[in-house]
C-alpha cells in the first residue's frame, strides 16, 4: 500500500480526536474510480465508538459529516459510513 495522503491522514486524526473510537478503518477507494493515480477522492470509513450509543445512524452520520466538513468541501468526494456502537461492533 502506498503512503497515507493528506486527506486520509486528516480523516484519521479528527475521528479519533472528536469520536475515541474502539475501532477505525479509513480505506481510500478512490483507485476504483475514474480519477488520477494518487488521488484523495473515495473514502470508507467503519468506526466504532462509545460516542454513537443510542444514537441513530442518521445522528452518527451528521456527526461524522460535520466533523469531515472542511474534506468533504475540500476535495473528498464520497464518503461511505459504517458506525457502530461498541455493542454493536462486538
Amino acid at each position: 500500500r502506498q503512503g497515507m495522503g493528506p486527506f486520509e491522514a486528516s480523516i484519521r486524526k479528527k475521528l479519533t480526536e472528536r469520536f475515541a473510537p474502539s475501532a477505525l478503518e479509513v480505506h481510500n477507494e478512490s483507485h476504483s474510480h475514474n480519477v488520477p493515480a494518487g488521488s484523495e477522492t473515495h473514502f470508507r470509513v467503519v468506526v466504532a465508538s462509545a460516542a454513537f450509543a443510542g444514537q441513530s445512524r442518521v445522528a452518527r452520520s451528521r456527526a461524522i459529516h460535520e466533523t469531515l466538513a472542511d474534506e468533504l468541501r475540500g476535495g473528498v468526494h464520497a464518503l461511505s459510513l459504517r458506525a457502530y456502537s461498541p455493542e454493536e461492533w462486538t
